[in-house]
C-alpha cells in the first residue's frame, strides 16, 4: 500500500513537472536546480554568480528552506528576482511548489533560473522539478564518502560540486577517494572544486552555467 501511495506521489509530481517544463520552454529559461546537504554553501555558490554576473544573462532564483527567508533575503540584495518557497518542514521541493513560485516572477526577464532545493540530499532526488540540468553540491567538511552514501545524487547530477576547498588543510578529506566514488557512479561527470571565500573555482562555475544558456535558449543574445 505504501509503494502504491509513494508512486502515486510521484507520478503527480512528474505530471506537473511537465506543465513547468513547458512553461519554461514558452519563456525560453534554462533552469538549474541545485541539490545538497544543509550548510554546504548552495546560497554562497549563488552569491559568487551574482557578484560576478553573467555576462548579460538575466538571473533569477526560487529559495526553497523549511521555515524562514533567510536565504531570499541574502540573495534579494542583488537586485534579482527571487521568491521563498517554506515547505513547513518539508525535506524537499516538489513542482507544483515550482509551478505556484512563477507565478510570482517575472519570467519573460529571466534567462536563467537557480532553484535551491531544500538541504538534504535523499528526498530532493526523487522529485523533477521541471530542471534542465543538476548541480550536487558536497563541501568538504561532510567527508569524502556522500558519494557511496547517496549514489543516486551523484547519478542524476549534471555537475558536482566540491566546495570549501579553502578548508582542505583542516579537515580529514580524501579528494582522490571522493572523486573516485563519483566516478564509479557516473563516469565523466565534470566536478568542480570551489571555495567561495577565496575565489578558487568561481569562474568555472561561472562559465558551466553560461554553458547552459544556448542561443536558441536566451532570449537576448
Amino acid at each position: 500500500m505504501k509503494v502504491d501511495v509513494v508512486q502515486k506521489i510521484l507520478k503527480a509530481n512528474d505530471d506537473i513537472a511537465k506543465w513547468v517544463r513547458a512553461k519554461f520552454d514558452e519563456y525560453e529559461i534554462v533552469c538549474i536546480n541545485m541539490i545538497s546537504a544543509p550548510g554546504s554553501g548552495k546560497t554562497s555558490l549563488i552569491e559568487s554568480v551574482l557578484k560576478q554576473g553573467l555576462l548579460g544573462v538575466r538571473i533569477g532564483v526560487i529559495e526553497g528552506d523549511p521555515e524562514t527567508t533567510r536565504d531570499a533575503e541574502r540573495i534579494a540584495k542583488y537586485e534579482v528576482p527571487v521568491v521563498q518557497i517554506n515547505t513547513a518542514g518539508g525535506c524537499h521541493l516538489e513542482s507544483q511548489l515550482v509551478l505556484q513560485a512563477l507565478d510570482k516572477l517575472p519570467l519573460d526577464e529571466i534567462d536563467l533560473l537557480i532553484i535551491e532545493n531544500v538541504g538534504n540530499l535523499v528526498c530532493p532526488v526523487g522529485f523533477d522539478l521541471g530542471e534542465n540540468s543538476r548541480v550536487a553540491v558536497v563541501s568538504v567538511t561532510e567527508g569524502q564518502d556522500k558519494p557511496f552514501k547517496y549514489p543516486r545524487l551523484f547519478q542524476t547530477a549534471n555537475i558536482v560540486i566540491l566546495n570549501k576547498v579553502d578548508l582542505l588543510p583542516y579537515v580529514p578529506f580524501d579528494v582522490n577517494e571522493f572523486t573516485q566514488g563519483v566516478h564509479a557512479i557516473q563516469p565523466g561527470v565534470p566536478i568542480l572544486h570551489v571555495s567561495c571565500t577565496r575565489g578558487d573555482g568561481v569562474s568555472n562555475w561561472v562559465d558551466w552555467l553560461v554553458g547552459q544558456i544556448v542561443p536558441g535558449n536566451k532570449k537576448n543574445a
